[in-house]
Parts: C-alpha cells; sequence; structure tokens
C-alpha cells in the first residue's frame, strides 16, 4: 500500500497552495482578506480520531466565502456511505485522508467550484486493509459561459487521459450522474470529473490520479474568475445566486455522500459543512422569465452534454 504520510504530505502541500493562490486574488482585488487557519484535534475520548486544518476565507472582494479543508481521521467503524459498493467492509476500523473545497465567489457571473481528493483504507483485524481513491472537481455557474465551461472540462480531460484513454469519459458521465438534484430532476451545474472507489493499477496509481487531478485545479478555474470577476452586476443578478446557491445546499446536505461520510463517522461539523454559502435564499416555485439568461442557464448550462465535442 502507497505510504499514508507520503500521502499526508501531499495533501498538506496541495491545500497550502491553493489557500495561498485565493489570498493572492484578493490582494490583487486590494481587499487583503485573509484565510482563517484552523488546525484542529480529535482526542481518543471521541468516536473518531486524528487531525486537521480547515482555512477558510470570508468577507474577500473576490470570494465571499471560500473553504479549504485538510483532514485525516482514523474511526472503528467505517460508516455506511463508504461501504455501499464493499459490503464486506462494514464494521471495519479505517483511516481517511483528504482535501475538499468549495469557493463561493461574490460576482453572480464568477461560478462557484468544488474539488476534493481523498484515500480511504479499511480492512478487518488480520487482514491486509483495502485502500481506495476518490475525487474530481466540478463547476456550479450561476450564469453561464460555452468558454468557460469548455476550458475547464478540456482541464479535466488532461488531468486524467494519462491514465486510461477510458478515464475522462467516464469519470465525466460519473459526475454528471452525481451531482444531480434527483428531487428537483435537475443538474447542479455543468459537471467535470468524478470517481470513487478507485483500486486500478494499485494505490500508487491511485495516488497518482489524485495528485494529478490536485494539480489541475488551479489551472482549470483561476483563468475562469480572472475572466468574471469584475463583471458588473446588480440586484437581479444578486438574487439568481442566492437562490440558485439554494440548490447546491439541498444536494450538500441530501445527496452528498462526503457529507454524509463525515457526518456519521463523528467528524468535526464545522469542517464537514465549510462548503455552504454564507448567504442563501429559496423562493416558492420560482421560475426565471422565458427567454432570459436566468432561464438559459437551466435550458442550456445543466443540459449534460459533451463539451468538447
Amino acid at each position: 500500500m502507497v505510504n499514508p504520510s507520503a500521502v499526508r504530505s501531499w495533501l498538506l502541500d496541495l491545500q497550502s497552495t491553493i489557500v495561498d493562490a485565493l489570498e493572492a486574488h484578493e490582494r490583487e482585488a486590494g481587499s487583503g482578506v485573509l484565510a482563517r487557519r484552523d488546525a484542529w484535534r480529535k482526542d481518543a475520548s471521541e468516536r473518531l480520531q486524528g487531525d486537521g486544518l480547515t482555512c477558510i476565507l470570508e468577507g474577500g472582494t473576490v470570494f465571499e466565502r471560500a473553504g479549504c479543508g485538510f483532514s485525516h481521521v482514523r474511526g472503528s467503524t467505517l460508516p455506511p456511505s463508504a461501504t455501499q459498493q464493499r459490503p464486506e467492509l462494514a464494521g471495519a476500523p479505517f483511516e481517511a485522508m483528504g482535501v475538499s473545497l468549495v469557493f463561493h465567489p461574490r460576482n453572480p457571473y464568477v461560478p462557484t467550484v468544488h474539488m476534493n481528493v481523498r484515500m480511504i483504507a479499511a480492512g478487518h483485524a488480520g487482514v491486509a486493509p483495502t485502500c481506495w481513491f476518490g475525487g474530481g472537481m466540478d463547476l456550479t455557474p450561476h450564469y453561464g459561459f460555452d468558454e468557460d465551461v469548455r476550458h475547464f472540462h478540456q482541464a479535466c480531460k488532461d488531468a486524467v487521459s494519462a491514465f486510461g484513454a477510458d478515464k475522462h469519459p467516464r469519470f465525466k458521465q460519473w459526475c454528471d450522474d452525481y451531482f444531480f438534484n434527483r428531487h428537483r430532476g435537475e443538474a447542479r451545474g455543468v459537471g467535470g470529473i468524478f470517481f470513487d472507489d478507485f483500486t486500478e493499477g494499485g494505490s500508487d496509481n491511485g495516488f497518482a490520479l489524485i495528485q494529478s487531478v490536485g494539480q489541475a485545479f488551479l489551472p482549470a478555474y483561476l483563468p475562469i474568475v480572472t475572466r468574471r470577476k469584475d463583471t458588473p452586476w446588480g440586484e437581479r443578478e444578486r438574487e439568481h445566486q442566492l437562490i440558485r446557491r439554494g440548490r447546491y445546499v439541498e444536494f450538500n446536505l441530501v445527496w452528498d455522500r462526503g457529507t454524509h461520510f463525515g457526518l456519521q463517522s463523528g467528524g468535526r461539523t464545522e469542517s464537514i459543512l465549510l462548503s455552504m454559502p454564507p448567504l442563501v435564499a429559496w423562493a416558492y416555485r420560482q421560475t426565471p422569465e422565458p427567454g432570459s439568461p436566468e432561464a438559459r442557464l437551466t435550458e442550456h448550462f445543466l443540459q449534460p452534454r459533451d463539451w468538447l465535442a
């Protein structure tokens, strides 16, 4: 199995690089807002043991709320959300580590983004542990631009192509299927890539895959931020942004396996919920005006397709 300390070290370096880039964007915008770095530890008296570092930037000029968290935890019983594909590991002790982020920009024309890379190892006493990897990234615009979506999907494809020609179409479809609000029959965003329970080629190959995905994140997202962050916006765009954020919250609380895993295993609630936006709105049976940019989001951008065709 790959050395867990090597995975941990790389994950912490990735988190630091991403948070530094966040702060650089705020400096360029003149706000100077810095991320709060909150180190935490769970001791032996708690259901879950381990430590982590939650970095969160709030109230920025570019990012209204942006969280990037690292966690490394151990537990005595693998949660049900992690045993759906591995029933033989039900009740097994486990170790999990990863970096997860969600950025909620202030400007409605800049899309929300999510990225996660992780490793989980579990096994019953006397049996060699099973190790698997997961992760991906996906884009959730409130106002879509074809060039932004194509850029993001190309970066996702480039990140996984070296691991086999089947990986991008497979992981893209997985992303489209996973990030879907089934109770509304609506995609959460324009997708990207998503994979879980990855063991192909052994643990070294799995580790290399999440490294490639993690390193691809900033080049995939920051050019879009730079292109859209100064777009003029007003009350109409803000109202639409807050309503669309409501759909994001619904997915994370109702369907997301990562959120369920963290809460079911006794994880740190503040860190698990760093994905929540600072402000959100719901409106009863809200329907965008036909032909409007708001309507185009659902009619054009939230329809899964091959954006690179």
